[in-house]
């Protein structure tokens, strides 16, 4: 492990060390030193992928396709401040993104015509790319209840053309009262305590953190995550996520929501294609979790991604009646 991993919360990197596997730790923890590559999606609303491959190749740029998701490039060479500075960028084509943040909305797999939430929608990237996904057919209802965040959330979906989508400035909380069983599929990524984009480098990325606002945050996900489970129609798919490693925001929060729900939710397996991964934790300290959240996936960070948690949910449909 590098020198400079120990600018990191001494707490964070114990914790840390207990949720990867022991020959993959130092890999793991290195990454926080490393400098990710610009990565973006391109707005298939707007633009296709060889016009923007032959756009950018033209003007000098290199890319590197990404195996599994053919929407998405890593730049090789050029730098970020330059790709902002070209048309296709500045008119929506493409939308600058961790790789890892674009898992979510292709786990979550919408289908034109459907009914989508997401629940907490800002800035935009993840229910662009679900617009993308549903060819612009269907709708997706996007939340934000932040007004800073929601103007820019608004912004985004404007500049990329996504037009099948109402936006609401409300408490993501508030969503399962308002619309019981409304929904196709819900997205819910959560905000969290971000640990999955420490820099030891940037104390500002890590100087919040505490085990008192990684609780914090695990209170709020897990008002949002039955609320949207509520707001999802018996038989549709809810996909949670989060940026952060804590199992108290992760597992713990999924299995409150099977225990809350008892025994209409049930956890799906998937099938994640990126390259460093693991299952979801059945145990934490001294607290037991469902088994089944061994059906969940944790990404973990590498030197193009960043660590992410990944649960896909099911509510199931009530026995026919004779």
């Amino acid at each position: 492990m590098r020198s400079e991993v120990r600018k990191l919360p001494e707490l964070f990197l114990a914790r840390l060390r207990k949720l990867v596997p022991p020959q993959k730790f130092d890999s793991v923890a290195n990454t926080f030193t490393e400098t990710k590559p610009t990565t973006f999606r391109v707005n298939t609303l707007k633009a296709d992928m060889s016009t923007v491959k032959n756009f950018l190749e033209n003007q000098n740029f290199l890319l590197s396709a990404v195996p599994w998701f053919s929407s998405a490039f890593i730049l090789k060479k050029g730098r970020q401040k330059e790709l902002e500075e070209t048309k296709i960028y500045l008119n929506g084509q493409i939308y600058i993104q961790n790789l890892s943040s674009m898992v979510p909305p292709l786990i979550l797999d919408p289908q034109p015509g459907e009914s989508i939430l997401d629940l907490t929608a800002a800035p935009g990237g993840k229910t662009a790319q679900i617009a993308c996904l549903m060819q612009g057919d269907g709708k997706i209802m996007a939340n934000e209840n932040d007004r800073i965040r929601y103007e820019k959330l608004k912004a985004n979906l404007a500049l990329q053309a996504v037009r099948n989508v109402e936006t609401v400035l409300s408490y993501g909380e508030s969503f399962g009262n308002k619309y019981p069983e409304q929904f196709d599929r819900v997205l819910v990524d959560a905000p969290c305590s971000t640990e999955g984009r420490f820099i030891a480098s940037e104390p500002s990325s890590y100087r919040y953190w505490n085990l008192d606002k990684v609780k914090e945050a695990a209170k709020l996900q897990k008002k949002l995550l039955i609320s949207g489970l509520k707001a999802l129609k018996p038989g549709g798919v809810l996909v949670y996520s989060t940026c952060t490693f804590s199992p108290e925001e992760n597992e713990e929060v999924v299995d409150f929501a099977l225990q809350s729900f008892k025994g209409s939710i049930e956890l799906e397996a998937f099938k994640l294609p990126v390259p460093s991964q693991i299952l979801g934790l059945a145990r934490w300290q001294e607290r037991q979790f469902d088994t089944s959240l061994k059906k969940a996936i944790r990404i973990l960070p590498t030197a193009e991604m960043e660590g992410f948690f990944i649960a896909r949910m099911k509510k199931k449909k009530p026995p026919a009646k004779d």
